[in-house]
């Protein structure tokens, strides 16, 4: 059964964030709060998290992951960033966006859309997911809570661990977070491209 802890959504217990890390870490999956919906996340290496994900989520192979990371640096680090690029993720970060970048070589194939070689990138504004990353020092694989049938994500800890119980392993309960994802921009071509409008306001990207 998914472990659930109730933590502080602006003061995080730092016991709690650690024993999150220890298990992504060492290849868990996790369902915790950002700054729009209820995510899944798990360290970037392990393959079997890949498989998970998919399976939980109803996806195939296709399906365009989200690299979450804790800073504007961070990002320039896995995606390829010009100077316009830039100026527009740092208006936006952290915040409400999923980016999608042409990813650098230090991302594994397996994360990356197989014909793109693009990932999503996005800095979430959220004490937990900020807190959890800072401890893990490394980005999150995610994707947006929302399960095959329903039409919005999940937002409500017990009701996560009552229908993925056996299927994750920890949930950070910091009570309802939102229901709307983040508003994704497609920013691997000539032009900024709005994918999915979500929560995060397209002035603010001056879009």
């Amino acid at each position: 059964m998914a472990q659930l802890f109730q933590i502080h959504p602006q003061h995080p217990q730092p016991r709690l964030i650690k024993q999150a890390a220890e298990i992504a870490r060492s290849g868990g999956l996790i369902a915790l709060p950002t700054d729009a919906a209820y995510s899944l996340a798990g360290v970037a290496g392990y393959s079997p998290l890949l498989d998970r994900i998919r399976r939980i989520r109803s996806v195939d192979e296709r399906h365009h992951f989200t690299l979450m990371c804790r800073d504007l640096s961070e990002i320039a680090t896995y995606a390829r960033v010009d100077n316009v690029q830039y100026r527009l993720l740092k208006a936006a970060t952290p915040g409400s966006y999923t980016f999608i970048l042409e990813a650098t070589r230090e991302l594994p194939r397996r994360i990356l859309h197989p014909k793109r070689k693009t990932i999503g990138l996005r800095v979430p504004d959220n004490a937990v997911a900020l807190g959890l990353l800072a401890v893990l020092d490394q980005p999150l694989i995610s994707t947006t809570l929302q399960l095959p049938g329903d039409e919005l994500p999940l937002n409500d800890a017990e009701m996560i661990r009552e229908r993925l119980e056996h299927q994750i392993d920890f949930i950070l309960d910091a009570g309802p977070c939102g229901i709307e994802p983040t508003t994704v921009v497609d920013l691997s071509g000539p032009h900024a491209l709005v994918v999915r409008l979500g929560k995060g306001d397209l002035a603010r990207l001056g879009l």
